[in-house]
């Protein structure tokens, strides 16, 4: 089995957008039934003026991504490179997104995928509230609560989103 580097942890940038959208076309779960519905405009719009996204990289390869809507408090897209699940990078990922919310005032934090996936229990798993079925039964809403939310703070695995590039690889 080769050995990688361990992950490193960074704001999402334009020029991550062909390998974020290749992720998001890889998955093998909440695959999208319109490839084009997602265009690069959109994830344009969440680098910077409707939210914000980070990128876990090993061996200079971005294996997975999350973005944060700041307009509505909500995860906009949560996707790790298929062959690369199972490694913490969502749960890390999905902690800078959570905390950067949090830091601009909402009060929480809502999101949905599809029901019955590995992404539906990975939320249940991470503290998220199960809301219920949408989507004519297709999908499921989570939210999480900033008083339940456990801060990075107090989970060293977690960093801040503010730390220096070199701090983000996990111990």
């Amino acid at each position: 089995m080769p050995t990688h580097q361990p992950p490193i942890y960074r704001r999402a940038e334009r020029a991550d957008i062909p390998a974020m959208s290749a992720i998001r076309l890889a998955v093998t779960e909440n695959v999208l039934s319109d490839p084009g519905r997602i265009t690069a405009a959109m994830y344009e719009d969440y680098l910077d003026r409707s939210g914000r996204g980070w990128v876990a990289e090993i061996d200079d390869t971005i294996v997975a991504f999350c973005y944060a809507d700041s307009i509505d408090g909500s995860i906009w897209a949560l996707f790790v490179q298929p062959g690369w699940e199972g490694q913490g990078l969502a749960r890390y990922l999905l902690g800078l997104a959570v905390e950067w919310l949090f830091a601009t005032g909402h009060k929480s934090v809502a999101l949905t995928t599809a029901a019955g996936t590995r992404a539906d229990r990975f939320y249940a798993a991470q503290g998220w509230r199960r809301l219920g079925l949408c989507d004519d039964g297709r999908n499921v809403e989570y939210v999480l609560d900033r008083d339940s939310w456990l801060s990075p703070a107090a989970s060293p695995a977690t960093p801040s989103p503010s730390a220096p590039r070199a701090a983000r690889r996990p111990a």
